[in-house]
């Protein structure tokens, strides 16, 4: 007869404990645990082994199956995959409350022509489904819709409709009998998301499930969880603007340096194509306190709009904000500004802003950064035809940035008149690019270039 008995799981990093600790001794994160009802099956004292199942075999002699992945409508999305969805893959897809997952989702199930879909809702009615679906102007699909929150319904219906791709949101919802724990628990997620699993390399039925994530921004549940699956997307933005990004954290398929670009607009998600036209401001005025970035994600280069305000500090203690940038990264610059260049700070405010609500780690905007900086400070305005590329070192120096000229076509495209490189970066033909280009090895030189 099979023994019951309580553990306590961390639901960060799923440490157990027999009993309940306020603090985790494995991740450090406090009020984590949560009890779990586990069965223990008595032993009978005897090993049985038997030889069943699939056999050992050489590289030789595994036949290749060429596989081809499932082209869906949102072509952003497709890019950060990889080129589609592979059969038989399972897809995390985490976010914010309210950033737009479950109309991503809805907008990729209802964009698939000619492919069999099956939408499982366990937060949604179908009557919700179907108003949020005319709101997104595409109310007409042979999509399957299902609301349903139990686990062996959901597999029962799924092995008898034979979807190409089944959409699950979201994963807390969903819940098994084998497990007395509540909807959204460690175990329940981690059953639930080991049977959908099996369910879809048996089936070879791709699947995309939907989950939450804590207040940290992390993914909720268990870390096994994003073990199992072979994509983790993330789906993040401010909810005060109109942008969101799709990163991916992880894929077995394909590249993690992709990301998409969205703008979230009364009839759903609209792909951003060419995003460095939409993040600067289109004032042909020059305002000081503003400067120019090419950056890269992945492999697309686009241009970000960097907005700095300095000031007197008011209250005798200075202020270091920033958005959309590293505040650690700032001070580092800050220091910077006021060591090499002799430009003193200590005594303002400093206020960073990165246009669109879009968050930025790369390097390369470094010199951006300490350019809009100092046009804020001296109230001078830099030319709305110049952008720079460059990271700052601690000693001043002006170091080598990765895809140089992409970002020169980029800002050669969109008609800047020139740009600021490392001198460091060598290799590439500036006679193919219809832009000066400037080289800098110190930012006091691009100080006195600028500001002379």
């Amino acid at each position: 007869m099979a023994q019951t008995k309580t553990i306590y799981t961390c639901q960060s990093c799923g440490a157990q404990s027999p009993k309940w600790l306020g603090k985790c001794s494995a991740c450090n994160e406090w009020n984590t645990y949560v009890e779990e009802i586990v069965e223990k099956k008595q032993s009978t004292g005897k090993l049985s082994v038997q030889i069943s199942g699939n056999q050992p075999i050489t590289l030789e002699n595994i036949e290749m199956a060429r596989t081809q992945r499932i082209s869906v409508g949102i072509e952003e999305f497709n890019r950060v995959l990889g080129g589609g969805i592979v059969p038989g893959s399972l897809i995390l897809l985490g976010g914010d409350p309210g950033i737009g997952k479950s109309t991503l989702a809805l907008q990729l199930a209802l964009g698939l022509n000619g492919k069999k879909i099956l939408y499982i809702s366990g937060e949604e009615s179908l009557q919700q489904i179907k108003l949020r679906a005319e709101r997104l102007s595409n109310a007409k699909s042979n999509c399957l819709f299902l609301s349903e929150t139990s686990l062996e319904h959901i597999i029962a219906q799924s092995e008898q409709a034979k979807p190409e791709l089944l959409i699950i949101d979201s994963i807390q919802t969903i819940s098994t009998e084998l497990i007395e724990s509540s909807p959204g628990s460690v175990g329940q997620v981690r059953e639930c998301t080991s049977a959908i699993l099996k369910f879809a390399k048996k089936n070879h039925v791709a699947v995309v499930l939907i989950g939450h994530i804590t207040k940290e921004g992390s993914l909720a549940g268990p870390k096994v969880l994003e073990h199992m699956v072979d994509t983790v997307l993330q789906f993040e933005g401010d909810t005060n603007y109109m942008y969101r990004i799709l990163r991916s954290n992880k894929n077995r398929f394909g590249s993690t340096n992709e990301l998409g670009i969205f703008e979230m607009r009364s009839d759903g998600l609209r792909e951003i194509t060419n995003p460095s036209e939409q993040l600067i401001s289109k004032v042909n005025v020059d305002v000081s306190g503003t400067a120019i970035a090419a950056t890269v994600e992945g492999v697309r280069p686009f241009l970000i709009e960097i907005q700095a305000l300095v000031s007197s500090a008011a209250y005798g203690t200075p202020q270091r904000s920033s958005t959309g940038f590293d505040l650690r990264r700032l001070n580092m610059l800050l220091a910077v500004l006021e060591k090499r260049a002799g430009f003193k700070l200590i005594a303002k405010d400093v206020f960073l802003n990165i246009a669109g609500g879009l968050k930025i780690n790369d390097p390369a905007t470094d010199l951006a950064v300490i350019c809009s900086i100092l046009s804020s400070n001296i109230d001078i305005a830099i030319n709305h035809k110049i952008c720079f590329a460059g990271e700052v070192g601690l000693t001043g120096e002006i170091r080598a940035v990765s895809r140089i000229e992409q970002r020169i076509a980029e800002a050669a495209k969109l008609g800047f008149s020139r740009i600021y490189v490392p001198t460091l970066n060598k290799g590439f033909d500036a006679s193919k690019f219809k832009i000066d280009i400037v080289k800098v090895s110190r930012v006091e030189e691009v100080f006195k270039t600028i500001f002379a």
